[in-house]
């Protein structure tokens, strides 16, 4: 299946995936079961993905990345998908992409050099501190309490923070907060880099969850107490937190979804080899009509979610803010992977839930991909606002006329 992707998109996705084949694959193999991977292992896959060019290839090279269109790493994306290793090792993980790609956007080339070379060398990591405790923010943004107000030329940052992924390993930390309490709300917050040895910022705890913990981030609980840090930290405009974070969330969701859509497409590959291999009442269980017609409808749904999310990616290419397609994208694609690897843990039978094969662990991190990110009814939401937006009243006092 082609989707019409560029030669260099192509040439990128090929590299990628010999890559998964020949060297995380393998390595997978040999970690499945023993928890998060060492560093000297993570080093050594991202030495072979700089000697095949294929590492950060969706930064600009004055910064460490290859400088690749966006559109043309989303294939690669996929690929990186094919194992929790992957995206690791081709420095396509989340959270640090998406940090390091609002930093390159909005960051001054002081932080450019501080922050964004270290990620993008994997020297250092970091975190996006937004999502609130109880009635502080979590789907509805608008709620955040956590406020950040100047004295002198410091910014002092009070708060508490969860769901902080990775932040009890990360360097630096994208903090969201109120600068502008009297401002409508998406237009009164800001970000803020804060280090995380700064005085006042403490890690209380990592949060327990679903989910494999091949990747080892984790999701901090974090407590910002009279946190001071320089103006200059100030990351884009004043008061301009939520366009960011708009201009961040959109690409970040459909790298997700590319990473996800791997994830679920090695999950139905190796089912397929599993039921082919396996004879029962009399014929190979992939010659059953049932399971054959099953998993041509989740190829048919994968499919029709790499369209979308290319055509998502499109939209933003263009200047378009693309919530709509944006949404659709994730909210589709999140059921459509959860689906996917859930039948294919199902053909696996027993196999499927061992930790033998990688499909258990896709199994507890594809279901948390229907939450983060904005969770299904968020995403609903907005498409549902949209869908009734330019509703015709004229063309309702006509219906309710039968």
């Amino acid at each position: 299946m082609e989707y019409h992707d560029s030669e260099r998109a192509r040439e990128l996705a090929r590299r990628a995936e010999a890559f998964m084949d020949e060297v995380v694959i393998p390595a997978e193999r040999e970690q499945l079961g023993q928890g998060p991977p060492s560093e000297s292992l993570i080093e050594e896959l991202r030495q072979e993905a700089r000697e095949r060019e294929i590492y950060c290839p969706q930064i600009g090279e004055e910064w460490g990345g290859m400088g690749e269109d966006f559109r043309d790493v989303l294939p690669l994306f996929e690929q990186a998908g094919r194992s929790l290793l992957g995206a690791t090792a081709m420095r396509v993980d989340a959270p640090d992409e998406g940090n390091m790609h609002t930093i390159e956007l909005v960051g001054s080339d002081l932080q450019k050099e501080e922050w964004l070379k270290p990620l993008v060398a994997g020297e250092i990591r970091s975190g996006f501190s937004m999502t609130e405790p109880q009635d502080g923010a979590g789907s509805d943004p608008k709620m955040m309490k956590t406020t950040a107000e100047k004295d002198g030329d410091e910014w002092v940052i009070n708060g508490h923070k969860w769901w902080t992924t990775q932040g009890s390993h990360a360097d630096v930390l994208i903090v969201m907060a109120v600068t502008d309490p009297d401002a409508h709300p998406y237009e009164g917050a800001s970000m803020i880099l804060v280090p995380v040895d700064a005085d006042g910022v403490t890690i209380e705890r990592d949060i327990p969850h679903l989910g494999p913990d091949m990747d080892g981030h984790g999701h901090a609980e974090i407590t910002y107490d009279n946190v001071r840090v320089p103006e200059e930290n100030l990351l884009g405009a004043e008061n301009a937190g939520f366009a960011i974070a708009q201009q961040r969330l959109g690409p970040a969701r459909l790298t997700h979804c590319m990473r996800f859509s791997g994830m679920a497409q090695r999950s139905l590959e190796i089912a397929k080899a599993y039921i082919d291999g396996r004879d029962a009442f009399g014929s190979k269980l992939s010659e059953k009509q049932s399971l054959r017609y099953r998993i041509a409808d989740a190829e048919t749904q994968l499919h029709a979610a790499r369209c979308m999310v290319r055509h998502a990616a499109q939209e933003i290419a263009d200047g378009e803010q693309a919530r709509i397609p944006v949404s659709m994208s994730k909210v589709f694609t999140a059921n459509v992977c959860q689906d996917a690897i859930d039948l294919s843990l199902q053909a696996c039978g027993g196999t499927g839930i061992s930790r033998d094969i990688p499909i258990a662990d896709f199994y507890e991190a594809v279901r948390a991909f229907r939450i983060v990110d904005g969770a299904d009814e968020v995403h609903n939401r907005v498409i549902a606002r949209d869908a009734f937006s330019d509703l015709d009243h004229s063309e309702v006092e006509h219906v309710t006329r039968f």
